[in-house]
């Protein structure tokens, strides 16, 4: 066998691969085309959570280092089985909503209803918090500012 021949049998080698390569990576798309698009699609966007707090209460003057039982409720059943992605959070603002920058929780499971937190040496007399919602990566965090609740940090006993 000539070199020539070792090249043109080497070239439809090659070749023959390169066709096996398409056909099988067609073959493999066109799969995909018959799944279900329910596997392709996004979840189900989760329901409104729309928390409204019902501790501390509006005007509520608590004290650094007191610990308190924040709490709120949805209008959701607590038999709602929220994604496992879903969480909130509370934050805490001292400028009457301006601006949460101060988490006061982890992230919790949806259905958490309360949460005892020892109150900071922070005082101000428009405390606000802010419940957050979200289903990230698919749904962004909204934000439910406690609007209708301020309460009062008072001043450690003694400054």
């Amino acid at each position: 066998m000539t070199g020539l021949d070792c090249g043109r049998k080497s070239l439809i080698i090659r070749e023959s691969k390169m066709k096996i390569r398409g056909f099988v990576l067609t073959f493999f798309l066109l799969g995909f085309a018959f799944v279900p698009s329910r596997l392709w699609a996004l979840p189900p966007p989760p329901p409104s959570f729309s928390p409204t707090l019902i501790s501390p209460k509006a005007g509520q003057v608590v004290h650094p280092g007191e610990t308190i039982k924040v709490e709120w409720r949805t209008l959701l059943s607590d038999r709602f089985r929220w994604p496992t992605y879903c969480e909130i959070e509370l934050w805490l603002s001292l400028d009457g909503g301006t601006t949460y920058v101060r988490p006061i929780t982890p992230s919790m499971d949806p259905n958490t209803a309360f949460f005892y937190w020892t109150v900071p040496n922070t005082p101000t007399h428009s405390a606000m918090l802010d419940i957050r919602f979200g289903c990230e990566p698919f749904y962004p965090e909204t934000y439910n500012s406690q609007t209708g609740s301020p309460f009062v940090i008072a001043n450690a006993v003694g400054n």
